[in-house]
Formats: structure tokens, C-alpha cells, sequence
């Protein structure tokens, strides 16, 4: 769950290393947990908060080249397949922290909806609404990239 949380904020490349830093920051402050029961809840709360945290931090580092950045990563990657992973997720990321949440936890993670609405502390019919609201979202997005995607190739 943390894992998927993080995944929806943050490049897979850093998001194992702050999944390491969520438990870290739990553990030190598990003192201030007032309520065993609503422990996922927490924990949500302790990734989500680092995740921004980690923007915050974070200072630009790549280099400004007249190159879009999904030409640039293409070129960095050189395959295909993980270029179109990486597309999915970034069109998730794109979407509102709560489908976007949820999108990962389900589709990536693989959860199911009463896990992530037990794990998160979301009701189930939040989860359900999410999920549903979210992947509408998500089947619009993807389909505006191949329409944008076929009007260059033909232009």
C-alpha cells in the first residue's frame, strides 16, 4: 500500500527508497498512534506527507535541452515497453491524488478494493467510487494520447 501510494506521487526510480523512510519516520513516531485500529490510515498519511515533502526538497536536476521530456526519457530508456509503462503511470499520475491512489493500489499493486479501503481507512464505496470515477478518467486520457498520437503520424 505504501509502495503504491508513493508510486503515485513520486518516480519509480525513488519511490523503494522513500517506501524505506515511510517505515522509518512510523517507527520513531508510533508513540503518537492514538488509535491501533486506524493504523493503515497512518501510515497513508506518513507516505503522502513525505512524498510532498520530497518535492519540496528536491532540487532540479536534469538538464534543459530542447527536447520534450517524454523524447528525452525515450532516448534514456531505448525500450519500448517500459516507455509505455511509464506513459500509464504518468497519465495516473496525472489524475487526482484520490483515483490516482487508488488506480495504483489496484492496478499495480493489486490490491482489491475492500484491501485498499481496509488498508487506507477509505470507505468501501469511496474505494469503489475512486476506482470507477478514476478509470474513466484514465480510458479518456489515454485515448486523447492516441488520438494526438495518430494526428501527428498522419500530419
Amino acid at each position: 500500500m505504501v509502495h503504491g501510494i508513493l508510486l503515485a506521487k513520486v518516480p519509480r526510480e525513488e519511490a523503494d527508497d522513500l517506501v524505506q523512510d515511510v517505515f522509518l519516520v512510523a517507527m520513531r513516531r508510533i508513540s503518537t498512534l492514538r488509535d491501533p485500529g486506524s493504523f493503515g490510515a497512518w501510515l497513508s498519511t506518513i507516505a503522502r506527507n513525505l512524498a510532498n515533502d520530497h518535492y519540496r526538497r528536491r532540487r532540479p536536476t536534469d538538464p534543459l535541452t530542447e527536447d520534450s521530456p517524454q523524447t528525452a526519457r525515450q532516448a534514456t530508456t531505448g525500450h519500448p515497453a517500459a516507455d509505455a509503462g511509464e506513459g500509464i503511470l504518468d497519465a495516473i499520475r496525472s489524475l487526482p491524488d484520490a483515483y490516482s491512489e487508488t488506480l495504483i493500489l489496484r492496478l499495480v499493486e493489486g490490491m482489491t478494493g475492500p484491501e485498499i479501503a481496509a488498508r487506507t481507512g477509505l470507505t468501501h464505496g469511496s474505494v469503489r467510487v475512486n476506482l470507477c470515477r478514476g478509470m474513466r478518467m484514465l480510458r479518456d486520457r489515454l485515448e486523447a494520447l492516441g488520438a494526438n498520437r495518430s494526428e501527428r503520424d498522419i500530419g
